[in-house]
């Protein structure tokens, strides 16, 4: 691992067994001195809620004002945290067709962590090469399966 000028090293992901279903999420956080898995579940969920929830949890873990970069297989996370958001905010956490954004509170508690650090976004093609995002996919699909 690289860490110039990085922190931490992000890998998200959430689950779903069934849409809404069981959900599961997982987020593997690496630093200079080691890495650690932090993971969760709920009940009934979707899988953006458990994308969205994954990386909310994981910067909770981490020191304000930190450089991290972060990784996550879900384009809604990706394209929502770095193109979407900023339009959403000017009108008043709407869609530009008037109507309110799915998932309306996790997405106000990833803007309010997001403006504790300094965070580069790197999408990563899911079930692929990628041996970490095939890690936290793992631990978060165990997550879903735990709950009976």
């Amino acid at each position: 691992m690289i860490f110039d000028n990085i922190n931490y090293i992000i890998y998200t992901d959430g689950a779903c067994i069934g849409n809404p279903g069981k959900g599961g999420w997982a987020a593997i956080i690496i630093e200079p001195t080691g890495e650690r898995e932090i993971v969760g579940y709920e009940k009934s969920t979707t899988n953006n809620r458990m994308e969205l929830k994954a990386v909310i949890e994981a910067l909770k873990e981490i020191e304000v004002n930190s450089q991290i970069s972060l990784f996550s297989d879900s384009k809604y996370v990706i394209d929502g945290i770095t193109k979407w958001i900023k339009n959403w905010k000017i009108n008043d956490w709407k869609t530009t067709n008037k109507k309110e954004i799915k998932n309306l509170d996790l997405w106000m508690d990833l803007d309010k962590l997001t403006s504790k650090f300094k965070i580069t976004w790197n999408w990563v093609k899911a079930h692929s090469t990628n041996e970490y995002n095939n890690k936290v996919d793992r631990l978060a699909r165990n997550e879903a399966e735990k709950i009976s």
